[in-house]
């Protein structure tokens, strides 16, 4: 067991990123902080520190229990790390699952039949206090009756 371990190499072997090199392009472009400071791929770690990685739309915190290098095993991840992350976090990612169409990918073009059902559904317009049939049957019936009149 190590004293100190480079951060980029801790994360890829606790399997928080999938690759090393995501692991330092997420510490360079600052999603990966201690003490609320982004830190470099280089910088070394001790036990007990708390790394923050942002994983949008939520914070993930980890508390180091072992500084390693080489990867381990998925069912060796309690000794290497424990989860801190708060509950609020949790329910902030709960609420994205939910909503669905927040973070969409830009580019990803138009919803698809079953994202709009979800979009509308989402925003009814009995959640702004409208009714909906009443104001369709108001139309509906002035414009059979101009019809009518032009016969």
């Amino acid at each position: 067991m190590a004293e100190s371990a480079r951060i980029d190499k801790w994360l890829w072997a606790a399997r928080i990123y999938k690759t090393r090199s995501l692991a330092a392009d997420n510490c360079k472009n600052g999603r990966v902080t201690i003490k609320g400071t982004p830190v470099k791929p280089s910088h070394l770690i001790k036990k007990g520190e708390i790394i923050d990685v942002k994983k949008p739309p939520i914070t993930y915190s980890f508390q180091v229990l072992d500084c390693i290098e080489q990867r381990v095993g998925a069912k060796l991840l309690p000794q290497v790390y424990k989860n801190v992350t708060s509950p609020k976090q949790y329910e902030l990612l709960e609420m994205s699952h939910i909503s669905g169409f927040v973070n969409r990918a830009r580019g990803t073009g138009r919803p698809t039949k079953k994202e709009r059902r979800n979009i509308d559904s989402f925003i009814a317009p009995t959640l702004f206090g409208f009714d909906d049939d009443d104001s369709d049957d108001d139309i509906d019936n002035e414009y059979e009756k101009e019809k009518h009149n032009d016969f």
